[in-house]
């Protein structure tokens, strides 16, 4: 075997040993880290800390960005963690995701909801559409000064395109029934549905904790249209429209432990920046 192929063979094995084994190493302390974080967070606040982050991790060899949402495989886990959680144990989960399945949110905010000890839903950046309706179901719910919920209204759709439940009984609603479509009338009766279950779902989520006409109010801004789907309702505006149940602050722990679900793209990266020291820290002194 002469020197080039001793290249060749060892190329090979470190391309591979990066490839293949080195991602697995490198999961593999993320996971650890992760499970320090919220044991320590856990035993500060003597709660079961329970996470349902969904963010787009580096995933593979060629590095495909993989998008999560609220789906049956969180509901499932979730009820789990749970039903296995003492009653007497408060639970703090911490939500970030863009929404996801009807059904699976519905689900965790019932499971939650009917946790006996106090239940906090914890906010850093966003909990939207699903993850908003989680939040309702629990007895506070903490945020970022800067982080947002978003609107619960249902969203209706064919092969093509999804459309909001109430824009479409509104459309159906200004013409004549001779001018519609059967698809589109269908989409409307379906809508209808929709809406009426979503706003039971919230009502019964909020009964005990609201008065019968700020029940109707949230309902009003989250369910009937108020807003587009994606619009971003502020921590002051969640404060405002659910008093006591929310507050914008978050503790420490929870921002040190979103940095374990943030996955580096260099590729992608376009933002930086260079700490500072802190004034009257190791400041130089002038003159």
């Amino acid at each position: 075997m002469n020197i080039f192929d001793a290249l060749a063979n060892n190329f090979w094995v470190i391309f591979l040993f990066f490839s293949l084994i080195y991602p697995r190493l490198q999961q593999g302390m993320l996971q650890n880290a992760r499970e320090t974080a919220l044991k320590s967070l856990g035993r500060k606040r003597g709660t079961n800390v329970i996470t349902l982050i969904h963010r787009q991790e580096t995933l593979s060899l060629f590095g495909l960005p993989l998008a999560r949402y609220i789906d049956i495989d969180d509901s499932e886990e979730l009820l789990r963690i749970i039903r296995l959680t003492p009653d007497d144990q408060p639970i703090d989960l911490i939500v970030h995701t863009p929404g996801g399945i009807a059904l699976a949110a519905t689900q965790i905010a019932f499971a939650l909801k009917a946790h006996k000890g106090k239940t906090t839903v914890m906010v850093p950046h966003y909990a939207m559409s699903g993850g908003t309706l989680i939040a309702l179901a629990a007895d506070e719910i903490l945020m970022d000064p800067h982080a947002v919920l978003g609107p619960v209204d249902p969203q209706l759709g064919t092969q093509t395109m999804t459309y909001a439940a109430t824009s479409i009984v509104r459309v159906v609603e200004t013409k004549k029934r001779d001018e519609i479509d059967d698809q589109t009338l269908y989409l409307a009766e379906e809508a209808r549905k929709a809406i009426d279950q979503m706003k039971d779902t919230v009502r019964q989520l909020l009964v005990g904790k609201f008065e019968e006409d700020q029940i109707d109010e949230v309902i009003e801004n989250l369910v009937s249209g108020k807003y587009t789907h994606d619009f971003p309702i502020t921590a002051d505006a969640t404060c405002e429209l659910l008093g006591r149940c929310a507050l914008t602050e978050l503790p420490r722990e929870v921002y040190q432990l979103m940095d374990y679900y943030k996955m580096d793209k260099p590729q992608r990266k376009g933002i930086e920046y260079v700490p500072l020291p802190r004034p009257g820290r190791n400041t130089p002194k002038r003159g």
